[in-house]
C-alpha cells in the first residue's frame, strides 16, 4: 500500500513539474535555449548519422510502442495490466491539448534532417504545435516500465546493470535526435519527459 502511495505521489509531482514547465514555455522564456541548443547539436553531430538518428523517429512512433505495450501486457498474464493503457492514453490526450493550445511553432524547415523515406501513418497527424513531445512521452512511459520489471525480475545483478545501461543509452540517443534532426525544440522533449514520468508512475499501479 506505501508503494501505491509513492507511485501515485510521483505521478502527481511529475505531472505538477510538466503543468509548471509547460507555464514557462507558454511565456517564452527558453526561446533562446530552444534556438541554441538545436544550432549546436546540428553543428556538432554530422550528416551522415542522420540517418540512423532518423530510425529513432520510427521506433518511437505511436504504433510501435503501443505494440511493446501489448506485448508487455501479454508477458504479465494479468487481466488489470491492460489498465496501463489508461496513462498511456491520458498522456496523448494531454499531448494533443498541448499542441492544439500552447503557441510554440515547430523547428523551422532548414533544421530538419529526417533521412528516410518511410513514415508510420501516426507522423501524418499534426495536432497544432510542437509542444510536448510524444516521442519523448513515449520513450520515458515505455522506459519506465521496462526499468520497473527489471527491477523486480529475478535476473542476476549483471544482467540487471547491463539492460539498464543499455535502456539508458537508448533513451539518450532517442532525446537527442528529436533535437538534432529538428523535429523538436528541448523544452518539447523536456515538457515530454515530465509527461512521461507522470504517467508511468500512473501505471505503476497497474503492474
Amino acid at each position: 500500500m506505501k508503494k501505491k502511495f509513492l507511485y501515485l505521489f510521483f505521478s502527481i509531482l511529475f505531472f505538477v513539474v510538466f503543468l509548471f514547465f509547460s507555464y514557462l514555455v507558454k511565456k517564452d522564456i527558453f526561446l533562446r535555449l530552444d534556438f541554441d541548443t538545436t544550432v549546436r547539436l546540428q553543428n556538432h553531430l554530422p550528416k551522415k548519422l542522420d540517418p540512423y538518428l532518423s530510425f529513432f523517429s520510427l521506433i518511437g512512433s505511436f504504433e510501435i510502442y503501443s505494440l511493446i505495450i501489448l506485448l508487455i501486457i501479454f508477458a504479465r498474464k494479468k487481466l488489470i495490466s491492460f489498465l496501463i493503457f489508461i496513462p498511456f492514453v491520458f498522456a496523448h490526450l494531454i499531448e494533443v491539448v498541448g499542441k492544439a493550445f500552447l503557441h510554440q511553432p515547430p523547428p523551422p524547415f532548414m533544421f530538419h534532417r529526417y533521412a528516410l523515406f518511410f513514415n508510420f501513418p501516426s507522423s501524418y497527424v499534426h495536432p497544432g504545435y510542437s509542444y510536448p513531445s510524444g516521442h519523448s512521452l513515449r520513450t520515458i512511459f515505455i522506459s519506465f516500465l521496462f526499468f520497473y520489471l527489471i527491477l523486480k525480475s529475478k535476473m542476476k545483478k549483471p544482467v540487471k546493470f547491463f539492460l539498464i545501461s543499455a535502456l539508458l543509452v537508448f533513451n539518450v540517443l532517442m532525446l537527442i535526435s528529436r533535437v538534432s534532426l529538428g523535429e523538436h525544440w528541448t523544452t518539447d522533449v523536456i515538457g515530454g519527459i515530465f509527461l512521461g514520468a507522470s504517467a508511468a508512475f500512473f501505471s505503476f499501479l497497474f503492474l
